[in-house]
């Protein structure tokens, strides 16, 4: 009796998200689309597989806010997901104990081969890699996140250079797998770098810097893929793989979320549930607030003094500035809640500790008094707001006056109503916000930074607010 011959070419389709940071609108669709995808390849004899890249969590969302990024797990589990890494946002915006416990109920394999307790160990929840045995075809994923090694030391965390465990990897599974596939929340410009230093990687699935290639991008023998981000896209990929030669054709694409029409009714409902749970979760009362808390995003106004205040107090300065545009609306009157102070300053951003000359701290003040920068619309940095806004400060004090051409101009600055003293180091409590880029060339090269976390500038708000009006 003639034994069945072996299939010598085996179709392997590979969908998947990134940087969807909690943008649930299209997640019906995506759900839908996922899940007839999967069927639809299954019929065929084709194999199927489905991976997140990292930053589906974001706490901008009331949802993942008031059930600490789990509902998104859920979501995953729903589809399902069969693999995923973390991106920054699952990694440094979560408190210790959230993030190690994120994934309890996950069904699918986290991936992130850098990632570890302090003490060098890998926690229990993760791996660095899986083999998924497709037909006769052995493909390994890897995970890897980018590596905020100081952020993650505050928090409890190890995380090591991407590139150099990579390499300990990949001589891990040599002989091992087939077909290499990376799982990158580090950018598009470590993916090319990986691409060009380690070729047996054939393709690397990417995130992070948000980027769109949709025929993807060949450096070498590797194919860079990206899908955007907020969902609006989903990646696919279509590996036709010589199971003799083990020789990988590649073909990317991405499919345009809002084209799609159907829906996925039963994720819908699920969606429709988190709310009416995350409504009740974060409807808990903080404080009774006595008077109106004003705001004005281009003067100085109660609502952002006080902020400045308590990030002073809170980070032991000897000055504060924030921006007034991180908070969204001003504080009525009554009974605040969480999900009130959610609403109003949703941003992942730590307060910051900086250290400044007097010169280098005159310098960002007069930069931070100019229309443009007060007008300047900002993306990124774990801003979730509109407008920069007006610098709003505690303990410094600028004198302006009116130029001929209408605008204003700083005379003097002082701190503790005494003249700024240009040689003098000085603590100024801020948002880390402008330690990253270049929005304050002056913070951003300072030495000496001391960054507070897991607290949010919404955590500093409800402190203070008890503070003020608590029992």
């Amino acid at each position: 009796m003639k034994g069945v011959l072996p299939k010598l070419k085996e179709i392997v389709y590979i969908y998947h998200t990134n940087d969807v940071h909690s943008h649930f609108k299209h997640w019906p669709k995506i759900a839908h689309l996922l899940r007839e995808k999967r069927k639809e390849h299954t019929q065929k004899n084709e194999h199927v597989l489905i991976f997140d890249i990292g930053d589906f969590v974001d706490r901008v969302h009331p949802i993942t806010e008031a059930t600490n990024g789990k509902a998104n797990v859920h979501l995953l589990n729903d589809i399902p997901y069969d693999a995923v890494t973390i991106g920054n946002n699952e990694g440094i915006t979560l408190p210790h104990e959230h993030l190690n416990t994120l994934y309890e109920q996950a069904t699918f394999s986290v991936l992130v081969a850098n990632l570890f307790y302090p003490n060098g160990e890998r926690p229990p929840w993760l791996k660095p890699y899986v083999l998924f045995k497709l037909g006769n075809v052995r493909l390994a994923v890897i995970g890897l996140t980018v590596p905020f090694q100081k952020f993650y030391e505050l928090l409890g965390w190890r995380v090591e250079d991407p590139f150099a465990i990579l390499k300990e990897i990949l001589s891990e599974l040599k002989g091992k797998a087939d077909v290499i596939v990376l799982l990158s929340h580090l950018g598009i410009n470590e993916d090319e770098k990986i691409a060009q230093l380690f070729p047996e990687v054939s393709l690397i699935l990417g995130g992070h810097t948000h980027h769109l290639l949709e025929n993807g991008k060949m450096i070498g023998s590797t194919l860079l893929c990206g899908a955007g981000k907020f969902g609006r896209y989903v990646g696919g990929v279509k590996l036709m793989i010589d199971s003799e030669q083990k020789k990988v054709d590649k073909e990317a694409f991405v499919i345009p979320v809002s084209n799609l029409v159907g829906e996925c009714q039963e994720t819908k409902r699920t969606l429709r549930r988190f709310k009416q749970e995350s409504e009740v979760i974060l409807s808990e009362p903080i404080v009774y607030l006595p008077h109106d808390l004003a705001l004005d995003w281009f003067a100085p106004s109660p609502f952002a003094s006080l902020l400045a205040e308590a990030l002073n107090e809170w980070c032991e300065g000897d000055v504060a500035m924030v921006n007034a545009g991180v908070l969204l609306e001003p504080l009525q009157k009554g009974i605040v809640t969480k999900k009130d102070l959610h609403r109003i300053c949703p941003h992942p951003i730590n307060p910051c500790k900086v250290y400044l000359r007097g010169s280098e701290l005159k310098e960002v003040v007069l930069q931070a008094n100019t229309e443009k920068m007060k007008r300047l619309e900002i993306k990124g940095f774990g801003f979730r707001g509109k407008v920069m806004g007006q610098m709003v400060y505690d303990r410094l004090q600028i004198e302006t006056e009116i130029l001929s051409d209408g605008s204003e101009h700083i005379r003097r600055i002082f701190v503790d109503h005494e003249p700024l003293q240009e040689q003098k180091l000085y603590a100024v409590a801020t948002i880390d916000m402008f330690t990253f880029g270049h929005l304050y060339p002056e913070i951003y090269r300072a030495a000496k930074k001391t960054y507070y976390m897991p607290e949010m500038l919404r955590d500093l708000l409800e402190w203070k607010l008890k503070k003020l009006y608590g029992c």
